[in-house]
């Protein structure tokens, strides 16, 4: 089987759907949890804003 045009008609699995509670397409369907917002996994909204937060402080900054 080839890797172009012909093997993108097999993509045909439905994985993720509209979430209740973010509303973005990321519900997983299998695994009943939202990627976006973690419905279904934790009452609180997933808050990955700490990934980006610039360091704060002197401990490890270069001079």
């Amino acid at each position: 089987m080839s890797k172009g045009t012909p093997s993108f008609g097999k993509h045909n699995k439905v994985l993720h759907e509209t979430c209740k509670r973010c509303g973005h397409h990321a519900y997983n369907m299998k695994q009943k949890v939202c990627v976006k917002c973690g419905y279904g996994k934790s009452k609180k909204i997933l808050n990955l804003s700490w990934r980006w937060a610039k360091p704060t402080g002197k401990g490890n900054r270069k001079k």
